[in-house]
Order: structure tokens, then sequence, then C-alpha cells
């Protein structure tokens, strides 16, 4: 059973986003740091990976749809990827960082003080590109967590880039947000499980970020990308509402 569980989703390649999560005493001292997908695919893929893979066992690792795309790409699964920035860093990754987005589970369970068996996984735990969001219908919840067992009373997942803790026929749901792409309010997002839910932001000096991200990155639009996704732009309205037909209710009854 894990006392505490740090969980980072969406990372999206943004290095000092993540390094200033990392260095939050309740990150540093956690037993697990859960990555729930969506890790490269942005402007410091390689150096992203390589400063996770540095924390050794302590990480337990998701694939995300992006992180799928990327290896698709690699491996000449597939000639195109819709987000404008992932075949660039597609071509950044070395081998060893495709043999390891090769090996992660769409899924991992882990036993949590005080939340039981905590399910992670990136979108839904059947899918990785499914939309589910705080106010998704009922019906569809009751989809989309179909086929869980039901000593499963926690789910984590991530994708939309947007924090919140709901209840859904009896699973508590949390979306920790997202470390480099948030949309709606600045700060790098992530949460920590045990024995309760706490939905975590991070400050950080975006400005200095900016410079770093742009000064590192040879992506050709890394200044515009990063002006764009570092000072949150997208503000949550925009987001749900590119979202949201994405999860069936325009399909509802």
């Amino acid at each position: 059973m894990l006392n505490r569980v740090a969980v980072l989703s969406d990372i999206h390649g943004i290095l000092p986003a993540l390094e200033a999560v990392l260095a939050e005493p309740d990150v540093s001292t956690a037993d697990r740091i859960v990555l729930t997908g969506d890790i490269t695919a942005g402007p410091q893929p390689t150096q992203v990976l390589d400063r996770l893979t540095s924390l050794g066992d302590r990480v337990v690792w998701i694939s995300g749809n992006a992180d799928r795309e990327l290896l698709e790409y690699r491996r000449g699964q597939r000639d195109s990827i819709p987000d404008p920035i992932a075949p660039w860093a597609a071509e950044q990754l070395r081998e060893d960082h495709i043999d390891l987005l090769g090996r992660l589970p769409q899924s991992r369970s882990l036993p949590v003080h005080g939340l039981g068996k905590v399910l992670f996984c990136h979108a839904t735990p059947r899918d990785d590109e499914e939309v589910v969001l705080v106010d998704s219908r009922l019906d569809r919840w009751r989809e989309v967590l179909s086929g869980l067992d039901t000593d499963i009373r926690t789910v984590v997942c991530g994708h939309t880039h947007m924090p919140f803790v709901r209840l859904a026929h009896g699973r508590l749901v949390i979306n920790p947000g997202s470390i480099g792409m948030p949309y709606g309010r600045a700060g790098a997002h992530w949460a920590l499980l045990g024995p309760g839910v706490g939905l975590r932001s991070t400050a950080f000096d975006v400005e200095a970020a900016i410079t770093q991200v742009t000064e590192d990155s040879s992506y050709p639009e890394i200044a515009e990308w990063a002006d764009y996704f570092l000072h949150t732009r997208a503000t949550d309205a925009d987001a749900l509402e590119a979202f949201a037909p994405r999860d069936g209710r325009s399909h509802a009854p």
C-alpha cells in the first residue's frame, strides 16, 4: 500500500514546467510518481524523457495517445500526426526513447492508502483518445468505465488538460490537469493522492521558461508555440467548447 502518489499528466515535452513540479517537496518525497501519458509531444522531448528516466523505479509510466502517435510515426506505421509539433518531436527521439515508449502500458493499477485500488490511464480505461469531461453525462461515464473490476473505486485520467474531481457511479474520477499545456489557468497542474485527493498547481517563471524552451528547441515555430501554451492562452471555456462534441453529448437522447 502506497502512502503518497504524485500524478503528473500531459507534460508535452516542457522541461521547465516538469522541473518545477519535481522540485515540490510532496513530489520529491512521494512513494511513486505516476505519469498518465502525453509525455513527449512538445519542444523538449528528449530532455524530458532523460530527466524522467533519471528518477529510476519511482516513476510509473503510462502511454498517452500522443506518445503512441510519435511511436507509430517513427516506426513507419503512419505518415502524419494532427498535432503540428508531433512529427518534429518524433524525429528527435533516440532509439532508446523509442524502445521505452514501445514498452509503455495503457493503464496501471496501484493500491493507495485511503483510496484503495486506483486505476491510472490516459483518457479512459479502454481508449487513449476518448473524451470525458467534468460535466459529461452519467450515461457516458457508465459507458467508458464499463468492464472495470468492482474493486477499482478510483480512476485517474488525463488527456483533456483540465483538472477536476467528481463521482461517477460510485467511483471517484480524478484528472490532475496538465504539466506543460494547461487550459484555463496558468501553472503546472498535478495531483497528490493518499489518503485523500489534492489538486495542485505549481507556479514557475513563465518568461524564463519561454526563453529556455525557445533557446533549447529547434522546432521551427517554437516562439509562437511557447508563447501560446506557456502563457495559457486557451481558456477552459475554449477547451470545453472544443472537447464537448467529442464526449458523445451531441448524440444523447
